[in-house]
């Protein structure tokens, strides 16, 4: 019996399993201590591995990791992991706030490290069945996972399900070989055969579409790299001072509290400091390279702004494209080696991987799943068991939902919640043989 099952172990979940260590540390009562333990279907640690480019940068505060903004003096901090690798004073010189994302991704993998112990990989969760007692109450879920070709059952107080997002395409787009999402690039590119290259066509206006285009045009110097988007050219990214303030946790209690039309104001008012917007100094580089091209008659890097893909006939070798210039009707064909869609993400549906957990539970007239404050979701009154959400609670807790910036606050207010629920523990009905897993076997 574990007070607290994690499913998925990407950073949120990965705050949450340190602040959970660190409330153990601190808790003077054997019975204050929270046991818990993760369950991964990746065999190892990794996060948007695919696109880790080499010069690209967080856009997220150093401070804002997996603990300082809940407990400066932790030892898990992005400080504390260039103190232990010996480059605190490098980054000092650096004089940068915003780490190289490789090297932020290095520091995920040295926390994750230290967390081997609560996490268990290679486990695909595949249901949440509640488990009631004889008064038809459930106090406790199975989490049914598969594992190395078999079955394994834990049962949990609370559950906390933090599995990120996934690629978003087009409803007509299907991903293959020469149609790529760019959540894969870096993997897509490691196995594209094609010796000299002639064309790539990238889509979307977003950070994630400019990284790729930046980055194909490099790897690629024989390619020529279309561009196209329906805007008229890349947004900056709002990250002035005032406007950051929306990721503060401060703003989430005001988000949280605000009537409905207020969020829905908030959230488009604020959508440009991450949705479909660029890094100033990327924009800045890309429009710095098409015109040294253009002036030197070597054109290679191609802006088709307010334009959207009219056709797509992928093809063993290639794609076919149709891109359409929307102010002017014009049909332009294009052959081209691949296509990548930088068309964002979406979180996965917490009420799918909830099995028969989901439901149980409450959904708002939108068939959005309900909320407190305390990323709790709302039950039916049978169902006693904590279900928890880190991600896909936008239109709740407010823009910060799926981003870093929240994840070392929200990871200690679940904390203090399941500790709270924990005060009283309810006896649960005993597991069948079958179904006990022991903390040594399922790590």
């Amino acid at each position: 019996m574990y007070d607290l099952v994690g499913i998925g172990f990407g950073p949120s979940n990965l705050a949450l399993a340190i602040a959970v260590e660190e409330h153990n540390t601190r808790a003077d009562r054997v019975e204050d201590r929270i046991e818990a333990v993760f369950l991964e279907k990746q065999d190892d640690f990794g996060w948007h591995r695919g696109m880790l480019f080499e010069n690209a940068t967080m856009q997220v505060h150093f401070l804002k990791d997996l603990v300082s903004m809940r407990n400066p003096a932790s030892d898990f901090s992005f400080v504390s992991y260039l103190h232990a690798h010996d480059r605190l004073a490098d980054f000092v010189n650096y004089k940068s706030m915003y780490p190289l994302r490789v090297e932020f991704h290095d520091y995920l993998s040295w926390a994750a490290g230290r967390m081997s112990h609560t996490v268990a990989y290679g486990h695909t969760v595949t249901d949440v069945v509640p488990v009631l007692d004889d008064d038809g109450q459930a106090w406790a879920v199975d989490v049914l996972t598969t594992h190395a070709g078999g079955t394994r059952v834990v049962r949990a107080r609370n559950v906390v399900v933090a599995v990120g997002l996934e690629s978003s395409l087009p409803p007509e787009v299907t991903a293959g070989e020469r149609v790529w999402h760019n959540l894969d690039i870096l993997h897509r590119a490691a196995t594209f055969t094609e010796p000299l290259p002639r064309r790539f066509v990238v889509v979307g206006a977003g950070q994630s579409a400019a990284e790729s285009v930046a980055f194909l045009h490099e790897r690629y110097p024989s390619a020529e790299v279309c561009s196209v988007f329906f805007r008229y050219g890349y947004s900056p990214a709002d990250d002035s001072n005032f406007a950051n303030g929306i990721f503060d946790p401060a703003a989430v209690d005001l988000y949280y509290d605000a009537p409905a039309d207020v969020k829905r104001m908030l959230f488009d008012y604020h959508r440009n400091t991450n949705y479909s917007v660029v890094d100033g100094d990327l924009i800045t580089e890309l429009y710095r390279t098409a015109y040294q091209e253009r002036l030197l008659g070597k054109e290679r890097l191609r802006m088709m702004n307010a334009s959207r893909i009219a056709e797509l006939r992928p093809r063993p070798d290639g794609v076919e494209v149709v891109v359409e210039h929307l102010p002017t009707g014009e049909l332009t064909p294009l052959s081209a080696d691949a296509i990548v869609f930088a068309t964002g993400y979406r979180p996965v549906d917490a009420g799918r991987l909830l099995g028969a957990t989901g439901p149980r539970c409450r959904r708002d007239d939108e068939g959005l799943l309900r909320l407190g404050r305390d990323y709790r979701v709302a039950t039916d009154e049978q169902l006693r068991a904590g279900v928890y959400l880190q991600g896909g609670t936008e239109h709740v807790h407010g823009i910060t939902s799926t981003l870093l910036s929240a994840v070392a606050v929200r990871s200690g207010e679940i904390v203090a919640s399941v500790a709270a629920g924990l005060a009283e523990r309810h006896p649960v009905p005993a597991a069948s043989q079958c179904a006990l897993v022991t903390a040594g076997e399922i790590r």
